[in-house]
This record gives structure tokens, C-alpha cells and sequence, in this order.
């Protein structure tokens, strides 16, 4: 008998729903998708000012925040990708489940990968946000360098150069992170929000 079979999950006296009205709002996860470069931290804060601004309760969870400590462990190959996709996922369900507005900043190329925490989370509780910018955008926004790195050879397995980036075949949202400004698209993701009943807690 492995470990497994001996872990049930609990529940709480304190249900889901409580928590959202105590807060006025739904949960969700809001993930933004996009190339290194296409605006998905930048945009990520923006829309978490403007939703604290109303008074909501949200978290980011940033791509490189989490290595430092959740994903410390993991490094950059197709399989640690992976693995660094599903525990973002993971912690999204259960900030979603707290009643937050979590919004994450994630490359995640893989479209498996995208898929799998839609289908963790549920289609009412994930909002697929693709960052639309052009690759020599990105380029000219690299501040780390890091696309030079890679097209230099230094850097492997890295996005949009070395290793593929599968763009959202059906996202809730597509910004054009490359052409729009930041309050446009912020509010694209405020609209939608408002407009799928997210941020008010009626049942």
C-alpha cells in the first residue's frame, strides 16, 4: 500500500463560499502566458494595483519568484517545466479556493501544460491570458539579456529560441502586450472579469 492510499482529502467548516463573501468577490486564477519579455509580470502587478484599487483581495504568483524558494529545486529542461507548471497550479486551486484573485506570470510554453491547470482548476475558475507580443519585441525588452545569451548558445532549452512556445489556441483573452500600453490591457482583463461576474460574490 503506497502513501497515497492512506491521504484523504479534508474540508473545512469554513466553505468556499463564505470565504468569497466575506471578501465580495469571486475566486479565479487569472494566467498570463506570453514569450520572456512579452509584459506578463509587468502586466500581472498593473492589474493587481487596479483590483486592490476596488478593493479586492489578489495575489501574484511570479515566474521568478517561485524559484526561489516552491521551485528552487527545478531547473529549465522540458520535464522540470513541467513539474514547475503543476505546482504553480497546485497552489493556484488552493489560493483560488482561499476566495483570492490569484494572477500568475508564467512563460508556460507548453500547451499540455496550460491545459492540465485549466483542467486542475476547473473552466470557471481559469482565465487563460495570452501576452501577444512579437519575438524582436521581446528582444528589444531584454533587460537580462538573456536572448542574446541564447542565440549566442549559452543559454538551452530556452524559449522561442532554442525550445518552441505553443501559442493558446482558445484563451478567455488575448492582449497585444507588443502594441497596446499597459493600462489597455490591464483594463481588457478588468472588463472581462467584471463581465463573467468575477468580482462581486452573488450566488
Amino acid at each position: 500500500m503506497t502513501a497515497e492510499n492512506n491521504i484523504t482529502w479534508q474540508n473545512g467548516s469554513v466553505t468556499r463560499v463564505q470565504r468569497e463573501q466575506i471578501n465580495g468577490h469571486k475566486g479565479c486564477t487569472v494566467w498570463l502566458t506570453g514569450l520572456s519579455g512579452a509584459g506578463k509580470s509587468t502586466l500581472a502587478h498593473r492589474v493587481e494595483e487596479r483590483l486592490v484599487a476596488e478593493g479586492c483581495r489578489t495575489y501574484v504568483l511570479d515566474g521568478d519568484n517561485v524559484r526561489h524558494g516552491l521551485c528552487r529545486d527545478l531547473g529549465f529542461t522540458a520535464e522540470d517545466r513541467c513539474e514547475n507548471i503543476r505546482r504553480i497550479g497546485e497552489v493556484g486551486k488552493l489560493m483560488t479556493d482561499a476566495g483570492l484573485i490569484v494572477i500568475s506570470a508564467f512563460i508556460s510554453p507548453f500547451r499540455s501544460d496550460r491545459d492540465g491547470v485549466r483542467k486542475l482548476l476547473g473552466d470557471d475558475d481559469f482565465v487563460e491570458v495570452y501576452c501577444d507580443a512579437p519575438l524582436h519585441v521581446c528582444e528589444t525588452r531584454d533587460v537580462k539579456g538573456l536572448y542574446q545569451k541564447a542565440r549566442a548558445g549559452q543559454l538551452a532549452e530556452f524559449t522561442g529560441i532554442s525550445s518552441p512556445y505553443e501559442e493558446p489556441l482558445n484563451p478567455e483573452i488575448v492582449v497585444h502586450t507588443g502594441r497596446d500600453g499597459l493600462d489597455v490591457c490591464a483594463g481588457m482583463i478588468l472588463n472581462y472579469l467584471r463581465d463573467n461576474h468575477k468580482l462581486q460574490a452573488t450566488y
